[in-house]
């Protein structure tokens, strides 16, 4: 069985209840996530040996998402118990036209004081298929930019394949540089990229001809988006972009695209209507298309799994995609009427 492991900060998530407004009632919902987790929870779900690995402050918080992670079945034997602190984010989920928003109280936590050594990397890939680790990481602290470009050589050298979600994230990159000169060294070790077109062009340099604010996308740019990010990058042997289409907070559509160099694969569009909880709905995306790619026969599969994954995340609570395999291929191969099952 392949085995995957991630990289990542995992954070306490403290959300309003339901639409409301922060502090709009005196009580926030307290869960854990995080990019790199999120991953891991979903590789898990399907079946696959997935471990997580970062650095937790040695107190009951620490221990509360440990054990959470863990009842997944998570591997979380590479979890590091440290004084410091778990970084914190606030959400408030919006409504039509009103945005969700997210507020980070993130700095200084213990994954991003971590030392390069903390983590005996060697070890860790030993016996390991795949590596995947996000742009977010390395954007909360210079250590924690050492840390993912350390990790994404180590893993390299060990023939490990690795992934990369770029997840540019404008509100972290406050430590004196910006993401095109971190993204850009670390994709020299990453074998599959996953991006959206904003991406491409904040992490990379690479724009996009096309406006997300108006939520249209035209698909036709993407295959050179893909191409040019190759052509930079001759070490990438695949570049997945995802492509939503923002109609207001409740109303998107979903879909993908892959390319591997020779075969460009656009997915089947999804209607989301009803958004319960887009928060990790990219997360979904890279561990469906890990799971696709190590499983199925096509690239064009993987990706159908990887939308169809991401797709259900958005009704579901929470950063973790609380999916099966059989309820992903299921959607796949079109049952997505939501009847009831009896």
């Amino acid at each position: 069985m392949a085995r995957i492991i991630t990289l990542g900060e995992i954070m306490l998530r403290l959300k309003s209840p339901a639409l409301e407004r922060f502090f709009q009632s005196p009580s926030l919902e307290a869960t854990f996530g995080g990019g790199e987790a999120n991953v891991a929870v979903s590789l898990a779900n399907y079946g696959m040996d997935a471990a997580f690995v970062t650095a937790l402050p040695n107190n009951a918080i620490g221990e509360a998402c440990v054990r959470d992670v863990r009842s997944f079945g998570v591997d979380v034997s590479e979890i590091k118990m440290v004084d410091g602190r778990m970084g914190i984010y606030f959400l408030e989920t919006g409504s039509n036209q009103r945005p969700s928003k997210v507020v980070y109280d993130r700095a200084d936590s213990c994954i991003a004081k971590a030392p390069v050594d903390l983590f005996d990397w060697k070890k860790i890939f030993d016996g390991a298929t795949w590596f995947h680790i996000s742009g977010i990481t390395p954007a909360i602290s210079e250590s924690a930019a050492e840390l993912s470009l350390a990790a994404c050589k180590a893993a390299q050298q060990m023939g490990v394949t690795v992934s990369c979600d770029l997840n540019y994230r404008k509100n972290l990159w406050k430590y004196g540089k910006e993401a095109k000169e971190v993204m850009t060294e670390i994709t020299k070790y990453v074998d599959v990229a996953i991006a959206n077109e904003e991406d491409f062009q904040k992490s990379l340099g690479i724009t996009a001809k096309s406006d997300v604010e108006s939520g249209e996308l035209d698909r036709d740019v993407y295959k050179g988006i893909a191409q040019t990010a190759m052509e930079m990058f001759p070490n990438l042997k695949r570049v997945a972009i995802t492509l939503r289409e923002s109609k207001s907070a409740d109303i998107n559509n979903w879909a993908a695209c892959i390319y591997d160099g020779k075969e460009f694969y656009v997915s089947r569009k999804y209607a989301l209507t009803d958004i319960v909880d887009r928060v990790g709905g990219g997360d979904s995306f890279s561990g469906g298309l890990i799971y696709g790619l190590l499983t199925y026969p096509t690239q064009a599969e993987a990706l159908e799994f990887a939308v169809a994954a991401s797709c259900l995340k958005h009704t579901i609570s929470g950063d973790f995609n609380r999916v099966s395999v059989k309820e992903v291929e299921s959607l796949m191969k079109g049952s997505g009427s939501g009847r009831v099952e009896r």
